[in-house]
């Protein structure tokens, strides 16, 4: 299996945190075959609103929410 990686953003209710201000208004910059090029999308997107403390992007782990049983990245 490809280690899936999903890349999303948006307005956060603390800067510190991970809580979703409007969950509709999330976006998705898309998923990814590895981590390299998730993280490359994620410096893209973090990059362009830098100056917006409340603006917040991660890369999720898809491979490990479809197969939480392996432990390999």
């Amino acid at each position: 299996m490809d280690k899936l990686h999903l890349v999303m953003g948006g307005r956060v209710k603390d800067p510190q945190g991970l809580e979703f201000v409007d969950l509709k208004a999330i976006d998705v910059v898309g998923v990814f075959p590895d981590y390299h090029s998730a993280e490359e999308a994620w410096r893209g997107a973090a990059q362009r609103t830098v100056d917006d403390a409340e603006m917040r992007y991660v890369v999720v782990h898809l491979h490990r929410l479809l197969e939480p049983g392996k432990s390999e990245d």
